[in-house]
Protein backbone atom coordinates (compact mmCIF):
# COMPACT_ATOMS: atom_id res chain seq x y z
CA UNK A 1 0.00 0.00 0.00
CA UNK A 2 0.88 3.68 -0.83
CA UNK A 3 2.25 5.59 2.41
CA UNK A 4 3.70 8.90 0.74
CA UNK A 5 -0.08 10.02 0.93
CA UNK A 6 -1.04 11.05 4.57
CA UNK A 7 -4.89 10.51 4.47
CA UNK A 8 -7.93 11.03 7.20
CA UNK A 9 -11.31 9.86 7.37
CA UNK A 10 -14.34 11.88 9.33
CA UNK A 11 -17.63 10.44 10.78
CA UNK A 12 -20.35 12.03 12.42
CA UNK A 13 -23.94 10.79 13.82
CA UNK A 14 -26.55 13.46 15.19
CA UNK A 15 -28.28 11.98 17.90
CA UNK A 16 -26.76 9.79 21.01
CA UNK A 17 -28.88 6.99 20.03
CA UNK A 18 -27.67 6.80 16.98
CA UNK A 19 -23.77 6.68 18.98
CA UNK A 20 -25.39 3.89 21.24
CA UNK A 21 -26.62 1.96 18.08
CA UNK A 22 -22.83 2.44 16.74
CA UNK A 23 -24.65 3.30 13.86
CA UNK A 24 -21.54 5.41 12.68
CA UNK A 25 -19.79 2.00 12.41
CA UNK A 26 -21.52 1.52 8.99
CA UNK A 27 -19.62 4.93 7.66
CA UNK A 28 -16.44 3.74 9.30
CA UNK A 29 -16.35 0.23 7.02
CA UNK A 30 -17.86 2.10 3.92
CA UNK A 31 -14.68 4.72 4.28
CA UNK A 32 -12.15 2.11 4.86
CA UNK A 33 -12.92 -0.21 1.96
CA UNK A 34 -12.62 3.28 -0.27
CA UNK A 35 -9.59 3.61 1.47
CA UNK A 36 -8.20 -0.12 1.36
CA UNK A 37 -9.54 -0.11 -2.71
CA UNK A 38 -7.58 2.88 -3.70
CA UNK A 39 -4.35 0.77 -1.86
CA UNK A 40 -3.78 3.33 0.71
CA UNK A 41 -2.78 2.83 4.43
CA UNK A 42 -5.08 4.76 7.27
CA UNK A 43 -3.40 5.36 10.86
CA UNK A 44 -5.61 4.74 13.68
CA UNK A 45 -5.13 7.92 15.05
CA UNK A 46 -6.08 9.73 12.17
CA UNK A 47 -9.87 8.80 12.26
CA UNK A 48 -11.94 11.32 13.92
CA UNK A 49 -15.13 10.33 15.09
CA UNK A 50 -17.99 12.44 16.16
CA UNK A 51 -20.60 10.37 18.17
CA UNK A 52 -23.78 12.37 19.12
CA UNK A 53 -23.05 16.03 17.81
CA UNK A 54 -24.90 17.48 15.76
CA UNK A 55 -24.11 18.86 12.08
CA UNK A 56 -25.96 22.07 12.51
CA UNK A 57 -22.62 23.42 14.58
CA UNK A 58 -18.78 23.53 14.00
CA UNK A 59 -18.53 22.75 17.63
CA UNK A 60 -17.18 19.27 17.67
CA UNK A 61 -14.17 17.93 18.89
CA UNK A 62 -13.21 15.46 16.49
CA UNK A 63 -13.83 18.32 13.90
CA UNK A 64 -11.69 20.74 16.29
CA UNK A 65 -9.09 18.34 16.20
CA UNK A 66 -9.27 17.60 12.42
CA UNK A 67 -8.85 20.61 11.43
CA UNK A 68 -6.08 21.53 13.64
CA UNK A 69 -4.31 18.75 12.35
CA UNK A 70 -5.03 19.92 8.63
CA UNK A 71 -3.87 23.60 9.54
CA UNK A 72 -0.55 21.95 10.68
CA UNK A 73 -0.10 20.28 7.33
CA UNK A 74 -0.53 16.67 8.80
CA UNK A 75 -3.29 15.56 5.58
CA UNK A 76 -3.19 15.23 2.23
CA UNK A 77 -6.54 13.95 1.85
CA UNK A 78 -9.87 13.47 3.48
CA UNK A 79 -12.25 10.90 3.19
CA UNK A 80 -15.91 11.71 4.25
CA UNK A 81 -19.36 9.75 3.69
CA UNK A 82 -21.82 13.00 2.26
CA UNK A 83 -21.13 16.30 2.28
CA UNK A 84 -24.34 16.43 5.44
CA UNK A 85 -21.70 14.44 7.60
CA UNK A 86 -19.13 16.92 6.91
CA UNK A 87 -21.94 19.75 7.89
CA UNK A 88 -25.72 20.14 7.93
CA UNK A 89 -25.73 24.11 6.72
CA UNK A 90 -24.44 24.73 3.22
CA UNK A 91 -22.33 27.95 4.90
CA UNK A 92 -20.57 25.37 7.20
CA UNK A 93 -19.70 23.19 4.37
CA UNK A 94 -18.40 26.05 1.51
CA UNK A 95 -16.20 27.28 5.37
CA UNK A 96 -14.57 23.83 5.89
CA UNK A 97 -14.14 23.35 1.75
CA UNK A 98 -12.47 26.61 1.85
CA UNK A 99 -10.36 25.92 4.66
CA UNK A 100 -9.37 22.43 3.30
CA UNK A 101 -8.91 23.95 -0.26
CA UNK A 102 -5.95 26.77 1.61
CA UNK A 103 -4.52 23.62 2.81
CA UNK A 104 -4.26 22.03 -0.44
CA UNK A 105 -6.53 19.20 1.35
CA UNK A 106 -8.27 17.18 -1.08
CA UNK A 107 -11.94 16.27 -0.05
CA UNK A 108 -13.59 12.95 -0.70
CA UNK A 109 -17.05 12.23 -0.56
CA UNK A 110 -18.21 8.60 -1.21
CA UNK A 111 -21.72 9.10 -2.41
CA UNK A 112 -20.71 11.25 -5.16
CA UNK A 113 -18.26 10.89 -8.43
CA UNK A 114 -15.16 13.10 -7.88
CA UNK A 115 -15.07 16.39 -8.09
CA UNK A 116 -12.89 18.54 -10.36
CA UNK A 117 -11.54 21.79 -10.05
CA UNK A 118 -13.84 23.50 -12.41
CA UNK A 119 -16.78 25.88 -11.84
CA UNK A 120 -18.89 23.17 -12.93
CA UNK A 121 -17.67 21.01 -10.29
CA UNK A 122 -17.73 23.48 -7.54
CA UNK A 123 -21.21 24.83 -8.64
CA UNK A 124 -22.71 20.92 -8.54
CA UNK A 125 -21.11 20.75 -5.10
CA UNK A 126 -22.35 23.65 -3.59
CA UNK A 127 -26.10 23.43 -5.23
CA UNK A 128 -25.95 20.05 -3.39
CA UNK A 129 -25.11 21.55 -0.15
CA UNK A 130 -28.17 23.85 -0.73
CA UNK A 131 -30.50 21.26 -1.43
CA UNK A 132 -29.57 19.01 1.72
CA UNK A 133 -29.71 21.80 4.06
CA UNK A 134 -33.10 22.77 1.99
CA UNK A 135 -34.83 19.06 2.03
CA UNK A 136 -33.74 18.96 6.10
CA UNK A 137 -35.80 22.08 6.77
CA UNK A 138 -38.90 20.50 4.95
CA UNK A 139 -38.17 17.19 6.30
CA UNK A 140 -38.52 18.79 10.10
CA UNK A 141 -41.76 20.81 8.99
CA UNK A 142 -42.98 18.04 7.69
CA UNK A 143 -42.55 15.90 10.50
CA UNK A 144 -43.74 18.76 13.24
CA UNK A 145 -46.96 19.12 11.13
CA UNK A 146 -47.63 15.59 10.93
CA UNK A 147 -46.92 15.19 14.88
CA UNK A 148 -49.32 18.10 15.90
CA UNK A 149 -51.78 16.84 13.77
CA UNK A 150 -51.64 13.15 15.08
CA UNK A 151 -51.37 14.69 18.67
CA UNK A 152 -55.09 16.68 18.11
CA UNK A 153 -56.34 13.42 16.81
CA UNK A 154 -55.61 12.34 20.46
CA UNK A 155 -53.38 9.71 18.87
CA UNK A 156 -50.16 7.90 21.67
CA UNK A 157 -48.16 7.06 18.98
CA UNK A 158 -46.64 10.84 18.81
CA UNK A 159 -45.86 10.48 22.35
CA UNK A 160 -43.19 7.50 21.27
CA UNK A 161 -43.19 6.30 24.71
CA UNK A 162 -44.38 5.66 28.02
CA UNK A 163 -43.30 7.05 31.67
CA UNK A 164 -43.04 5.17 34.65
CA UNK A 165 -45.97 3.55 35.22
CA UNK A 166 -47.32 2.30 31.81
CA UNK A 167 -46.21 0.48 28.81
CA UNK A 168 -46.22 1.60 25.65
CA UNK A 169 -47.97 -0.79 22.89
CA UNK A 170 -46.93 0.53 19.44
CA UNK A 171 -49.35 -0.04 16.87
CA UNK A 172 -48.15 -3.50 15.30
CA UNK A 173 -48.67 -4.88 19.04
CA UNK A 174 -51.81 -2.90 19.10
CA UNK A 175 -54.62 -3.89 16.44
CA UNK A 176 -52.96 -0.49 13.93
CA UNK A 177 -53.71 2.25 17.31
CA UNK A 178 -50.80 2.83 19.86
CA UNK A 179 -52.27 2.76 23.64
CA UNK A 180 -50.64 3.28 26.86
CA UNK A 181 -51.41 -0.31 29.60
CA UNK A 182 -51.36 0.50 32.87
CA UNK A 183 -48.26 -1.57 34.91
CA UNK A 184 -50.05 -2.60 37.96
CA UNK A 185 -46.78 -2.78 40.22
CA UNK A 186 -45.34 0.41 38.95
CA UNK A 187 -48.74 2.51 39.09
CA UNK A 188 -49.25 1.46 42.46
CA UNK A 189 -46.14 3.10 43.28
CA UNK A 190 -47.55 5.95 41.63
CA UNK A 191 -49.80 6.32 43.66
CA UNK A 192 -48.44 5.73 46.93
CA UNK A 193 -46.09 8.47 45.83
CA UNK A 194 -48.53 11.36 44.92
CA UNK A 195 -49.89 10.42 48.49
CA UNK A 196 -47.37 10.88 50.44
CA UNK A 197 -46.02 14.48 48.81
CA UNK A 198 -49.65 15.35 48.64
CA UNK A 199 -51.49 14.13 51.49
CA UNK A 200 -48.47 13.37 53.83
CA UNK A 201 -46.16 16.69 52.64
CA UNK A 202 -43.21 14.71 52.36
CA UNK A 203 -40.17 16.21 50.70
CA UNK A 204 -38.54 15.15 47.41
CA UNK A 205 -35.80 13.92 49.03
CA UNK A 206 -38.06 11.69 52.18
CA UNK A 207 -39.72 10.77 49.25
CA UNK A 208 -36.60 9.05 47.34
CA UNK A 209 -35.82 7.77 50.67
CA UNK A 210 -39.01 6.36 51.20
CA UNK A 211 -38.87 4.22 47.86
CA UNK A 212 -35.32 3.40 48.03
CA UNK A 213 -35.58 2.00 51.94
CA UNK A 214 -38.79 -0.36 50.58
CA UNK A 215 -36.66 -1.55 47.80
CA UNK A 216 -38.87 -0.57 44.80
CA UNK A 217 -36.45 -0.68 41.34
CA UNK A 218 -36.59 2.16 38.92
CA UNK A 219 -37.86 1.90 35.81
CA UNK A 220 -34.00 1.32 34.40
CA UNK A 221 -33.97 -1.32 37.05
CA UNK A 222 -31.51 1.20 40.04
CA UNK A 223 -32.14 0.10 43.07
CA UNK A 224 -31.98 4.21 44.74
CA UNK A 225 -34.32 7.02 43.80
CA UNK A 226 -33.12 10.55 43.33
CA UNK A 227 -35.13 13.59 43.45
CA UNK A 228 -34.88 14.67 39.81
CA UNK A 229 -36.40 11.49 39.08
CA UNK A 230 -39.28 11.48 41.99
CA UNK A 231 -40.01 15.66 41.24
CA UNK A 232 -40.52 14.42 37.02
CA UNK A 233 -43.03 12.10 37.87
CA UNK A 234 -45.07 13.88 40.46
CA UNK A 235 -45.23 16.82 37.26
CA UNK A 236 -45.64 14.50 34.66
CA UNK A 237 -49.66 15.42 34.28
CA UNK A 238 -50.26 11.89 32.33
CA UNK A 239 -50.63 10.44 35.66
CA UNK A 240 -53.85 12.61 36.01
CA UNK A 241 -55.13 11.50 32.60
CA UNK A 242 -53.88 14.00 30.33
CA UNK A 243 -50.24 13.28 28.59
CA UNK A 244 -48.95 16.82 27.38
CA UNK A 245 -47.40 16.59 23.50
CA UNK A 246 -44.83 19.63 22.81
CA UNK A 247 -43.72 20.21 26.42
CA UNK A 248 -40.54 21.44 24.93
CA UNK A 249 -38.87 23.60 22.37
CA UNK A 250 -35.75 23.67 21.09
CA UNK A 251 -34.16 26.93 21.43
CA UNK A 252 -30.29 28.20 21.07
CA UNK A 253 -28.12 27.30 23.51
CA UNK A 254 -27.09 30.58 25.77
CA UNK A 255 -23.39 31.18 25.21
CA UNK A 256 -21.54 31.86 28.27
CA UNK A 257 -23.46 28.32 29.38
CA UNK A 258 -20.63 26.49 31.22
CA UNK A 259 -20.31 22.87 30.53
CA UNK A 260 -21.30 20.49 33.31
CA UNK A 261 -18.60 18.68 35.07
CA UNK A 262 -17.31 15.63 33.76
CA UNK A 263 -19.01 16.69 30.06
CA UNK A 264 -16.93 17.71 27.26
CA UNK A 265 -15.94 21.35 26.71
CA UNK A 266 -17.85 21.54 23.23
CA UNK A 267 -21.73 20.99 23.79
CA UNK A 268 -22.88 18.18 21.63
CA UNK A 269 -25.81 20.45 20.14
CA UNK A 270 -26.13 23.84 19.53
CA UNK A 271 -29.48 23.75 20.93
CA UNK A 272 -31.39 23.26 24.32
CA UNK A 273 -34.91 22.48 25.41
CA UNK A 274 -37.09 24.94 26.51
CA UNK A 275 -40.39 24.51 28.15
CA UNK A 276 -42.98 25.76 26.24
CA UNK A 277 -46.19 27.65 27.60
CA UNK A 278 -49.39 25.05 28.59
CA UNK A 279 -51.36 26.93 26.07
CA UNK A 280 -48.99 26.02 23.21
CA UNK A 281 -49.37 22.15 24.26
CA UNK A 282 -51.92 19.16 22.68
CA UNK A 283 -53.56 17.18 25.11
CA UNK A 284 -53.92 13.49 24.56
CA UNK A 285 -56.18 11.38 26.93
CA UNK A 286 -54.48 8.29 28.71
CA UNK A 287 -55.56 6.19 31.34
CA UNK A 288 -55.41 7.83 34.64
CA UNK A 289 -53.78 6.69 37.86
CA UNK A 290 -54.54 9.29 40.22
CA UNK A 291 -57.19 12.03 40.83
CA UNK A 292 -56.74 15.50 39.60
CA UNK A 293 -57.07 16.82 42.76
CA UNK A 294 -54.60 14.59 44.31
CA UNK A 295 -52.15 15.64 41.11
CA UNK A 296 -52.81 19.18 42.18
CA UNK A 297 -52.07 18.94 45.95
CA UNK A 298 -48.82 17.34 44.96
CA UNK A 299 -48.06 20.38 42.52
CA UNK A 300 -49.01 22.94 45.16
CA UNK A 301 -47.00 20.99 47.71
CA UNK A 302 -43.74 21.23 45.37
CA UNK A 303 -44.34 24.65 45.11
CA UNK A 304 -44.98 25.38 48.69
CA UNK A 305 -41.32 23.26 49.05
CA UNK A 306 -39.67 25.42 46.24
CA UNK A 307 -41.02 28.77 47.39
CA UNK A 308 -40.45 28.60 51.28
CA UNK A 309 -37.31 25.54 51.41
CA UNK A 310 -38.99 23.83 53.91
CA UNK A 311 -36.26 21.69 55.95
CA UNK A 312 -37.35 18.06 56.50
CA UNK A 313 -35.98 18.70 60.22
CA UNK A 314 -36.72 22.18 61.15
CA UNK A 315 -35.28 23.20 64.85
CA UNK A 316 -37.69 26.00 64.44
CA UNK A 317 -41.35 25.33 65.33
CA UNK A 318 -43.00 27.87 62.12
CA UNK A 319 -40.39 27.06 59.67
CA UNK A 320 -41.93 26.81 56.36
CA UNK A 321 -45.12 28.04 57.46
CA UNK A 322 -44.67 31.58 58.14
CA UNK A 323 -44.56 33.94 54.50
CA UNK A 324 -44.21 37.73 53.67
CA UNK A 325 -47.42 39.68 53.01
CA UNK A 326 -45.17 42.30 50.60
CA UNK A 327 -42.59 40.24 48.87
CA UNK A 328 -43.71 36.45 49.47
CA UNK A 329 -40.48 35.18 50.80
CA UNK A 330 -40.23 32.81 53.45
CA UNK A 331 -39.60 33.85 57.14
CA UNK A 332 -36.34 31.95 58.48
CA UNK A 333 -36.13 31.25 62.59
CA UNK A 334 -32.74 32.86 63.58
CA UNK A 335 -31.37 33.04 67.42
CA UNK A 336 -29.75 35.51 69.02
CA UNK A 337 -27.73 36.06 72.46
CA UNK A 338 -27.67 39.21 74.51
CA UNK A 339 -26.73 39.52 77.87
CA UNK A 340 -26.45 35.79 78.21
CA UNK A 341 -30.16 34.60 77.19
CA UNK A 342 -30.71 32.91 73.58
CA UNK A 343 -33.49 35.18 71.56
CA UNK A 344 -35.63 33.32 69.32
CA UNK A 345 -37.26 35.54 66.31
CA UNK A 346 -38.22 35.34 62.42
CA UNK A 347 -37.28 37.58 59.91
CA UNK A 348 -37.87 37.57 56.40
CA UNK A 349 -35.44 36.73 53.92
CA UNK A 350 -36.83 39.37 51.36
CA UNK A 351 -34.56 41.51 53.82
CA UNK A 352 -31.30 40.28 52.56
CA UNK A 353 -29.70 42.56 50.19
CA UNK A 354 -26.72 39.68 49.71
CA UNK A 355 -29.75 37.34 48.08
CA UNK A 356 -31.29 40.24 45.75
CA UNK A 357 -28.41 41.68 43.79
CA UNK A 358 -27.81 44.25 46.43
CA UNK A 359 -31.76 45.68 46.82
CA UNK A 360 -33.35 44.30 49.28
CA UNK A 361 -37.31 43.08 48.08
CA UNK A 362 -38.86 44.67 51.18
CA UNK A 363 -38.52 45.92 54.96
CA UNK A 364 -40.44 43.80 57.08
CA UNK A 365 -39.43 43.48 60.71
CA UNK A 366 -38.66 40.17 62.67
CA UNK A 367 -41.49 38.53 64.13
CA UNK A 368 -40.71 37.84 68.06
CA UNK A 369 -41.31 33.83 68.86
CA UNK A 370 -44.01 34.62 71.19
CA UNK A 371 -46.36 34.15 68.68
CA UNK A 372 -45.40 30.75 68.21
CA UNK A 373 -47.95 30.40 71.38
CA UNK A 374 -50.30 32.22 70.09
CA UNK A 375 -50.48 30.26 66.66
CA UNK A 376 -50.44 26.82 68.70
CA UNK A 377 -52.91 27.92 71.10
CA UNK A 378 -55.05 28.75 67.78
CA UNK A 379 -54.30 25.06 66.52
CA UNK A 380 -55.43 23.03 69.59
CA UNK A 381 -58.54 25.28 69.70
CA UNK A 382 -59.49 24.36 66.18
CA UNK A 383 -58.56 20.44 67.46
CA UNK A 384 -61.16 20.39 69.53
CA UNK A 385 -63.83 20.77 67.41
CA UNK A 386 -65.26 17.68 67.14
CA UNK A 387 -67.23 18.58 63.76
CA UNK A 388 -64.87 20.17 61.82
CA UNK A 389 -62.55 17.15 62.80
CA UNK A 390 -64.71 14.92 61.76
CA UNK A 391 -65.97 16.37 57.93
CA UNK A 392 -62.09 16.50 57.71
CA UNK A 393 -61.10 13.17 58.06
CA UNK A 394 -64.39 12.38 55.69
CA UNK A 395 -63.03 14.51 53.55
CA UNK A 396 -59.44 12.68 53.65
CA UNK A 397 -61.07 9.21 53.58
CA UNK A 398 -63.05 9.96 50.25
CA UNK A 399 -60.17 11.20 48.43
CA UNK A 400 -58.21 8.14 49.66
CA UNK A 401 -60.36 5.16 49.22
CA UNK A 402 -59.12 1.46 50.24
CA UNK A 403 -58.82 -0.26 46.93
CA UNK A 404 -60.34 -3.96 47.65
CA UNK A 405 -60.08 -4.79 43.71
CA UNK A 406 -55.91 -4.32 43.65
CA UNK A 407 -56.08 -6.48 46.98
CA UNK A 408 -58.07 -8.97 45.18
CA UNK A 409 -55.56 -8.92 42.16
CA UNK A 410 -52.92 -8.73 44.16
CA UNK A 411 -53.58 -12.28 45.88
CA UNK A 412 -54.42 -13.68 42.59
CA UNK A 413 -50.95 -12.69 41.50
CA UNK A 414 -49.19 -14.13 44.66
CA UNK A 415 -50.99 -17.52 44.08
CA UNK A 416 -50.00 -17.35 40.14
CA UNK A 417 -46.19 -16.42 40.70
CA UNK A 418 -46.41 -19.22 43.53
CA UNK A 419 -47.64 -21.65 40.86
CA UNK A 420 -44.90 -20.60 38.47
CA UNK A 421 -41.96 -20.90 41.01
CA UNK A 422 -43.24 -24.70 41.40
CA UNK A 423 -43.76 -25.49 37.88
CA UNK A 424 -39.80 -24.02 37.56
CA UNK A 425 -38.65 -26.40 40.16
CA UNK A 426 -40.69 -29.23 38.35
CA UNK A 427 -39.07 -28.61 35.14
CA UNK A 428 -35.44 -28.28 36.56
CA UNK A 429 -35.80 -31.42 38.45
CA UNK A 430 -37.10 -33.14 35.35
CA UNK A 431 -33.68 -31.84 32.98
CA UNK A 432 -36.18 -29.57 30.97
CA UNK A 433 -33.88 -26.25 32.27
CA UNK A 434 -30.73 -26.32 32.70
CA UNK A 435 -29.44 -25.03 36.23
CA UNK A 436 -28.62 -21.30 34.41
CA UNK A 437 -31.46 -21.04 32.75
CA UNK A 438 -33.60 -22.06 36.01
CA UNK A 439 -31.69 -19.64 38.51
CA UNK A 440 -32.16 -16.57 36.47
CA UNK A 441 -35.87 -16.96 35.69
CA UNK A 442 -36.45 -18.23 39.28
CA UNK A 443 -34.60 -15.20 41.35
CA UNK A 444 -36.83 -13.07 38.51
CA UNK A 445 -40.09 -14.80 40.00
CA UNK A 446 -38.72 -14.59 43.33
CA UNK A 447 -38.50 -10.99 43.18
CA UNK A 448 -41.37 -10.03 41.99
CA UNK A 449 -42.87 -12.52 44.48
CA UNK A 450 -41.13 -10.33 47.26
CA UNK A 451 -42.82 -6.85 45.93
CA UNK A 452 -46.21 -8.65 45.18
CA UNK A 453 -46.24 -9.72 49.14
CA UNK A 454 -44.68 -6.36 50.09
CA UNK A 455 -47.60 -4.43 48.03
CA UNK A 456 -50.17 -6.85 49.55
CA UNK A 457 -48.67 -5.90 53.56
CA UNK A 458 -48.88 -2.44 52.65
CA UNK A 459 -52.60 -3.25 51.44
CA UNK A 460 -53.74 -4.27 54.43
CA UNK A 461 -52.12 -1.79 56.35
CA UNK A 462 -53.96 0.88 54.64
CA UNK A 463 -57.54 -0.97 55.08
CA UNK A 464 -56.76 -1.83 58.88
CA UNK A 465 -55.47 1.97 58.97
CA UNK A 466 -59.30 2.76 57.38
CA UNK A 467 -61.26 0.49 59.38
CA UNK A 468 -59.65 2.56 62.52
CA UNK A 469 -60.51 5.79 60.72
CA UNK A 470 -64.11 4.56 60.42
CA UNK A 471 -64.11 3.31 64.03
CA UNK A 472 -62.70 7.16 65.25
CA UNK A 473 -65.43 8.87 63.11
CA UNK A 474 -68.28 6.67 64.98
CA UNK A 475 -66.64 7.13 68.50
CA UNK A 476 -65.33 11.03 67.60
CA UNK A 477 -66.25 12.91 70.48
CA UNK A 478 -64.11 9.87 72.88
CA UNK A 479 -61.03 10.88 70.10
CA UNK A 480 -61.45 14.68 70.97
CA UNK A 481 -61.42 14.28 74.54
CA UNK A 482 -58.31 12.76 74.32
CA UNK A 483 -57.55 14.97 72.30
CA UNK A 484 -57.71 18.08 75.02
CA UNK A 485 -55.65 15.89 77.17
CA UNK A 486 -52.96 14.79 75.17
CA UNK A 487 -52.09 18.51 73.52
CA UNK A 488 -51.02 19.71 76.87
CA UNK A 489 -48.06 16.95 76.80
CA UNK A 490 -46.68 17.71 73.27
CA UNK A 491 -43.06 17.30 72.57
CA UNK A 492 -41.82 19.72 69.55
CA UNK A 493 -41.88 17.12 67.29
CA UNK A 494 -45.56 16.57 67.66
CA UNK A 495 -46.62 20.19 67.31
CA UNK A 496 -44.58 20.57 64.18
CA UNK A 497 -46.41 17.84 62.36
CA UNK A 498 -49.99 18.66 63.68
CA UNK A 499 -49.39 22.48 62.33
CA UNK A 500 -47.76 21.32 59.49
CA UNK A 501 -51.05 19.01 59.00
CA UNK A 502 -53.18 21.72 60.11
CA UNK A 503 -52.23 24.97 58.56
CA UNK A 504 -51.65 25.99 54.76
CA UNK A 505 -49.71 29.39 55.31
CA UNK A 506 -49.27 31.93 58.00
CA UNK A 507 -48.66 35.48 56.18
CA UNK A 508 -47.19 38.23 58.18
CA UNK A 509 -48.06 41.80 57.16
CA UNK A 510 -47.72 44.76 58.88
CA UNK A 511 -49.04 44.34 62.40
CA UNK A 512 -51.42 41.34 62.09
CA UNK A 513 -50.48 37.29 61.24
CA UNK A 514 -53.13 35.70 58.77
CA UNK A 515 -53.38 31.81 59.49
CA UNK A 516 -54.84 30.04 56.29
CA UNK A 517 -55.93 26.74 57.17
CA UNK A 518 -56.10 23.92 55.23
CA UNK A 519 -59.65 22.46 57.37
CA UNK A 520 -62.48 24.59 57.07
CA UNK A 521 -63.01 25.87 60.88
CA UNK A 522 -66.66 27.40 61.48
CA UNK A 523 -65.15 30.85 62.62
CA UNK A 524 -63.37 31.88 60.47
CA UNK A 525 -63.63 34.40 57.32
CA UNK A 526 -63.27 32.63 53.67
CA UNK A 527 -59.53 33.74 52.55
CA UNK A 528 -59.67 36.30 49.62
CA UNK A 529 -56.95 34.69 47.84
CA UNK A 530 -59.07 31.76 47.68
CA UNK A 531 -56.58 29.18 49.72
CA UNK A 532 -58.42 28.39 52.83
CA UNK A 533 -59.20 30.01 55.67
CA UNK A 534 -58.72 33.21 57.27
CA UNK A 535 -57.92 34.04 60.96
CA UNK A 536 -56.21 36.96 62.10
CA UNK A 537 -54.04 37.27 64.86
CA UNK A 538 -51.93 40.24 66.29
CA UNK A 539 -48.40 40.27 64.90
CA UNK A 540 -45.50 40.76 67.91
CA UNK A 541 -42.49 42.22 66.55
CA UNK A 542 -39.22 41.41 67.74
CA UNK A 543 -36.32 44.35 68.47
CA UNK A 544 -33.59 41.68 67.15
CA UNK A 545 -32.54 41.99 63.50
CA UNK A 546 -29.81 39.60 61.77
CA UNK A 547 -27.57 41.12 59.62
CA UNK A 548 -28.49 43.07 56.57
Amino acid sequence: MDDSCRIALYARVSSQRQAEEATIQSQVVALEQRIAAEQLRLDSERRFLDDGFSGATLQRPALERLRDLIHAGGVERLYVHSPDRLARKFVHQAVLLEEFAKRHVEVVFLNQPPADASAEGNLLLQMQGMIAEYERAKILERTRRGRRFNARQGRVSVLGHAPYGYRYITKHAGDGEARYDVVRDEARVVRDLFRWVGFEGLSLGQAARRLTARHVPTRTGAASWNRATVRGLLLNPAYAGEAHWGKTRLETRSPHARPRRGQPDVPRRDKVARPTPRSEREIIAVPALISKELFAAAAERLADNRRRQRPAEASFLLSGLLVCGQCGSAFCGRRHRRHGKTHVYYRCLGTDRYRHGGDALCASAAVAAVCEDDIWTDACALLQDPERLRQELQRRQQASPAAPTDAASLRTSIAGLKRQLGRLRDMYEMGYLDKADFQSRAQRAQARLAREERAYADQRQARQHAQEQHALLTDFEHFAQQMKTGLQHADFRTKRKILGLLIKRIEVQDDQMHIVYKVQPRPFAPSPTGGGLHYRLRCVRSGARGPQ
